[in-house]
């Protein structure tokens, strides 16, 4: 099976997916598709793809995987789109907001028999992959209660609040589905308890920024989530798993490893800012992966039914925040 990919959106994420499978070796990234035309020839100029439109592409026998990194509010309709054209799909998470439309679009990838990879890029860190894999091999015996920290240094601008479906579904989905990874289990009970702390123009917007979340399953596995819009030391990213057998845990990682104690005090390099440094390397690792089910040797790692089950335990966040209670699932 060939390689050639088409990728949907210019932007921030499309550039760094750009980058990643023209890396992957010449004439792998074929085509780059944006409405905003100057965007799709810069980013083809710069990784020696050609900017197109999407029937061109889609029509194209040569491309067997499509990449979409446009629009939240696109996803759906590109996927059903790339799916009758019989290309496999790397699609950004969420699929969409609305839970029926995420039903419906998967509904038809499956009947298509489409390879569908969700962008859970946390999965794929090398890190957090292997903090699974011990897991995996009964490192700390039987999970019991999981930890997962993961809070932004800044919030984003009020503007992109509006359209991004909340924290729940823009920032802690990431955290809900690694939740339903390393418990090995479907939470079956979510309770929420969110605020806003950082920024009063959130709050006007109808958004939180600061939020708890704890999650059950049907075992008695437990799992908290912490986030909040606001780190001002950095992009803190942490993980602890506590099972019947120790502790397993992943830390925050530094720009450097360098430390300095001049007897006073123990003195180190900053965490890093931002998800475009702390990533970068499961970025690639997903893009390898794509890569890999496009030959046939791997099966997706992160699927659409792991989208739509992150987007339900986001949503019963989001009722237990408004109803005070906890939701049953």
């Amino acid at each position: 099976m060939t390689e050639g990919i088409c990728l949907i959106g210019a932007g921030r994420i499309g550039q760094i997916h750009a980058a990643n499978f023209a890396a992957l070796g010449s004439g792998i990234l074929k085509y780059i598709v944006d409405p905003v035309t100057e965007a799709a020839a810069a980013l083809a100029a710069d990784t020696g793809a050609q900017a197109t439109d999407l029937e061109t592409a889609l029509a194209d026998q040569e491309v067997t995987g499509v990449v979409i990194a446009s629009a939240t509010n696109t996803h759906a309709d590109l996927i059903e789109k790339a799916a009758h054209a019989g290309k496999a799909i790397f699609c950004e998470k969420p699929i969409d907001l609305d839970l029926q439309r995420t039903t419906d679009c998967l509904s038809t990838a499956d009947s298509l028999g489409t390879p569908l990879l969700l962008g859970f890029n946390r999965r794929f860190d090398p890190n957090f992959a292997a903090l699974k894999a011990s897991l995996d091999a009964g490192a700390v015996g039987t999970v019991e209660m999981v930890h997962i920290t993961s809070r932004d240094p800044s919030p984003p601008p009020v503007s992109y609040i509006k359209t991004s479906g909340g924290l729940f579904k823009d920032m802690m989905i990431h955290d809900l589905d690694m939740a339903r990874w390393l418990l090995g289990e479907d939470p079956v009970e979510v309770s929420a308890m969110a605020s806003c702390l950082t920024d009063p123009e959130i709050a006007t917007a109808g958004d939180v920024d600061s939020a708890l979340v704890t999650l059950r399953t049907a075992s008695g596995k437990l799992c908290q989530i912490s986030n909040s819009r606001r780190a001002v030391y950095g992009y803190d990213q942490r993980i602890e798993v506590h099972g019947s057998g120790g502790l397993a845990q992943v830390g925050n990682q530094h720009d450097s490893t360098l430390s300095i104690n001049r007897g006073t005090g123990l003195q180190g390099d900053k965490i890093q800012h931002f998800f475009l440094e702390r990533y970068a390397e499961a970025y690639k690792h997903e893009a390898r992966h794509f890569q890999d089910i496009l030959k046939g040797s791997a099966t997706p790692l992160a699927t659409g039914a792991d989208g739509l089950k992150a987007l339900i335990l986001a949503e019963a966040a989001l009722k237990s925040l408004q109803t005070g209670t906890t939701v049953q699932l």
